[in-house]
This record gives C-alpha cells, structure tokens and sequence, in this order.
C-alpha cells in the first residue's frame, strides 16, 4: 500500500532516500549522477516553429539572493538541474529584485550562456527609461541579446511595444512578448493579442485558476502566439494546500509521483501552452518539476478528475 507524505518536501527527502531497487522510481537530484534525468519533450514557438523545452524555471523571489555564497550555490544547481533535463527557459524581470543579476552570474560561472533560453521584461514608462532599463537587462544576463523580451503586466504596452519590434529588426531580441498575472487583466491581454499579434502571451493558469481556457488559450492557438504559463501553482498557494492530502492514485496513469508533477501536466495538457515556469531555488523541486515534461498528459476527462481533486 503505497504512502502518502504531507509536504512535497516529506515526498522528496523520503524518496530521495529510498533505495533504487524501491518500486517508486527515485528523484535524480543535481549532484545524481547514477541516474540522469529523462530528457523533456520540447514544443514548437508558433511563429518560427523552433522547439522549445516545456518545462522552464521562474526567478521571482527565489532568485533574489544577491551575492550570498550559499543561495547562488543552491541555485546554481537548480539551472545544472534544468539543463541536465534538457531544459532551457529561464524567465525574470527587473521587478524581481537581483534575479537578472544573480542568473546571468550563474549562466557565467555555469559556462551556459548557449544553454539557455532568456526571457526577461521590461515594467517601465516611456521610450527612454524603457531602453534604459532593457539596457542594463542585458548588462545583467551578460547577454548581447535577450531571447524573449516581454512588456510586464502591459505597462506602457504600446511605448514598449514600438520599441520592441525595432530591437526585433535589429537582433536585439529575438521574440517579443506581453505578460499579466491576473485573470482581471485578460480582456486587455486579448486585445492586445488581436492588434499586435506577439510572438509569447504570458499568462497565469493552474487547476484551481482555469479562466486562461475561456479566451486566451483558445486565442494564442488561432493567433499563432506562443503560450508562457505562470503560476501554475496557483500562486504558491494551491501546490502548499493539495500536498496535505494523499496523491489520488489516478496521477500514476500519467506518470506522477508528486502533486507538483500532477499539477504541472495539468496545465501541459492544453496544446496551446509552449512552457510552464513554475518558480523554485532548490534543485530537488527543479528535479521534480522537469518530470512532468515527459508524457503522457491528461485528457479532457482526467483534466476534470484533476479539477475535482484540488476543490477547484
């Protein structure tokens, strides 16, 4: 009978420490390598057909922890841990404090600036202060150019947004994007979608934050715009509350052995989405969260099941 811990960090520490002849599969941490890590399936940018990795990692406050030994040690292997899973996509703003600074001295140390696909946001008014701050992205990544750079929560949207497609013509950036994190936003969003016709929308989607399906989701995939999920934690708060209940045991027919995995595929289960950035600053959530970039997925019916199991 298989045993349900209460946290995702009681699942990770026990499993980690389970030996491999264990029936649960063990979790390959950063450090493992006697087991590597599955490679992730990758999906198509709608605009240029590049693949591109579907699990990705978000710097928002775990991240933001300046020139501290200990922090950038911890999260130097969470990036070895994405790449190792064959992930690529690191997402952050300059309103996430040193997290610019702190990655891009990673991507450095890592000798992994070719690994990874940059994405980060401009959250500024006006032409002028929105190149600035642009400038001095890229002087943090340590990068001569950003992969996707994205007007955060639509600030001064059209400003930047004018910038931006000539930053495009010139290589500067590579793919250009808007970003929200609040359903309340998504009529504006898809407005924007429809008159500027982004290479990336980045939204908020979870199994207990579903909205994105009503207009956006379907939008981006008849636009040809590329989906960036945020949150699909719910903020945080959804993965903290599921994980003081028993997994159902229907998430082993997809393949997961955490919440965290389960909630993931949830929100990989639409077509539409090009990659989720759940957020984390310990390699072993890294771990477990690149799993779940490896099929199956949920269908219309398990998604529902899914629903029902969160209270959503």
């Amino acid at each position: 009978m298989q045993t349900h811990p209460s946290t995702r960090r009681d699942f990770l520490q026990r499993t980690l420490a389970l030996p491999l002849a264990m029936a649960i599969p063990r979790l390959a941490s950063a450090q493992d390598s006697s087991k590597p890590l599955p490679q992730m399936e990758r999906r198509k940018i709608p605009s240029t057909g590049e693949p591109l990795p579907i699990v990705g990692c978000g710097t928002w406050r775990t991240f933001d922890v300046d020139n501290d030994p200990n922090g950038l040690a911890r999260l130097a292997d969470v990036l070895k841990t994405l790449f190792a899973a064959g992930g690529s996509v690191i997402d952050s703003s300059p309103m996430y404090g040193s997290s610019e600074a702190v990655a891009g001295t990673l991507l450095t140390r890592l000798d992994a600036h070719s690994k990874a696909f940059v994405a980060t946001k401009v959250w500024t008014q006006g032409k002028a202060a929105g190149i600035a701050q642009m400038e001095e992205s890229m002087r943090r990544f340590q990068q001569p150019r950003i992969d996707l750079m994205q007007v955060h929560n639509l600030v001064d949207w059209r400003t930047q947004i004018a910038t931006l497609r000539d930053w495009k013509a010139q290589g500067r950036v590579r793919y250009i994007g808007i970003t929200h994190y609040t359903s309340s936003a998504f009529d504006e969003v898809a407005s924007v979608m429809r008159s500027e016709n982004p290479d990336f929308v980045q939204i908020n989607y979870a199994a207990d934050d579903r909205d994105a399906e009503q207009r956006i989701l379907p939008l981006a995939r008849d636009l040809g715009i590329g989906v960036v999920v945020n949150q699909p934690f719910g903020g945080g708060g959804l993965l903290s509350r599921v994980s003081k209940t028993p997994l159902p045991a229907f998430a082993a027919d997809i393949g997961c052995m955490t919440w965290a995995q389960l909630l993931l595929k949830f929100v990989l289960a639409q077509p539409a989405v090009t990659v989720v950035i759940p957020g984390t600053g310990r390699p072993e959530y890294m771990a477990d969260n690149v799993r779940a970039g490896i099929g199956p997925y949920p269908d219309k019916a398990l998604c529902k099941r899914i629903v029902e199991a969160v209270g959503g």
